[in-house]
């Protein structure tokens, strides 16, 4: 399977640095560019977290940490990386910008990556003149620890591409997910939206609050999906006869005026401020970093505990967690490979001229 031996992140926010937190812990070496003067010291917070948590969750030890340099450029940033994470904000006229820039400088047969939440790669793919090595690498914040990404190819991406970058995912313990065909917002933010329209409307229309219905979803179907997702959740739910009697039963809801999923409320000043409110309360003086990281440990017990089901091997994301933590511990163990050894072995990345 294929791996990663140097790795680029362009974009420094929140998913950006979760990639880099995710690469330099697996002990690969990452560049990154970000024209953000903040974004060292955001990057560095990030990985304070990251690390706390991986301690908590591989207790056989970690892998040497990858190095961090700050580039002064996209090009220098890319220079020898055969992947190449793009999570810069979500404008199509930035993305051309960036992926440009990135396709003229990087390595022919490097990976580009790129984090964007809806927009299609056969849109972002026009600003380049190698579309063919771009996949939407679409992960789910803390990147660090939620495993899943969706791999989305555009129009002009080659299968080969899709491929390895399938491999470069897994190889990082991530769980890629390929997208069939390509469609805006993917599959995760589409299922994300509908919740999200619907809950913004039950707060606009005062039915509940913004805690209370956080804890509808955490106490409830919140802690299913967790373990079971939705299908198999109703499956279940549908006794003895499975999912037809579960359809049968409660199909006919589906025209019942249950939902205003086809209207959107508008998000004026009175309804952000109702929200914004409502979450101050929730957060009970918490910062956003001790929030961080107390997500950060329900993630970890989670995994941890979904690990230990069936009969050990573990279910959903706890096999996935045993496998990665096992590997990462593997790692750790590795006697160290001197700098001149290791350039001895890999080949020099080819170098497309600008």
């Amino acid at each position: 399977m294929a791996g990663i031996r140097k790795a680029a992140a362009i974009g420094g926010g929140v998913i950006g640095a979760g990639w880099v937190a995710r690469l330099l812990l697996n002990g690969i070496d990452v560049s990154i560019f970000d024209p953000d003067p903040e974004a060292e010291r955001k990057v560095s917070e990030v990985m304070k977290n990251s690390r706390r948590a991986y301690k908590t969750m591989v207790r056989g030890g970690l892998p040497k940490e990858g190095k961090l340099t700050f580039a002064k450029s996209i090009e220098q940033a890319v220079a020898g990386a055969d992947f190449i994470q793009e999570s810069v904000p979500e404008r199509l006229d930035l993305k051309h910008k960036v992926l440009a820039e990135i396709d003229k400088h990087a390595a022919v047969d490097a990976i580009v990556g790129s984090s964007t939440s809806g927009i299609l790669p056969s849109d972002m793919q026009t600003a380049m003149k190698h579309p063919e090595r771009l996949v939407v690498g679409h992960p789910y914040n803390p990147v660090y620890l939620l495993p899943l990404v969706e791999i989305v190819g555009g129009k002009q991406t080659s299968p080969e591409a899709v491929e390895k970058s399938r491999e470069l995912y897994t190889s990082i313990g991530m769980k890629p997910v390929v997208i069939r065909k390509e469609i805006e917002a993917f599959v995760g933010d589409r299922l994300l939206e509908a919740v999200w329209r619907e809950s913004l409307w039950l707060i606009k229309d005062d039915i509940t609050t913004v805690e209370e219905l956080d804890d509808i979803i955490r106490y409830s179907f919140g802690i299913r999906w967790a373990q079971m997702g939705m299908f198999q959740v109703y499956r279940v739910a549908g006794g003895e006869a499975g999912m037809r009697h579960f359809i049968a039963q409660f199909g006919p809801c589906l025209s019942w005026p249950w939902t205003k999923l086809m209207d959107v409320p508008e998000l004026d000043e009175e309804l952000v401020d109702k929200i914004a409110n409502q979450s101050d309360e929730q957060a009970h003086g918490l910062s956003i970093r001790e929030l961080e990281r107390i997500r950060d440990d329900n993630l970890v017990a989670i995994m941890e505990a979904l690990s230990k089901q069936n009969k050990g091997k573990g279910w959903g994301a706890g096999a996935l967690h045993n496998d990665y933590t096992k590997r990462l511990s593997k790692l750790a163990q590795k006697p160290a490979v001197s700098k001149a050894a290791a350039k001895a072995k890999t080949s020099k990345p080819k170098k497309k001229k600008g």
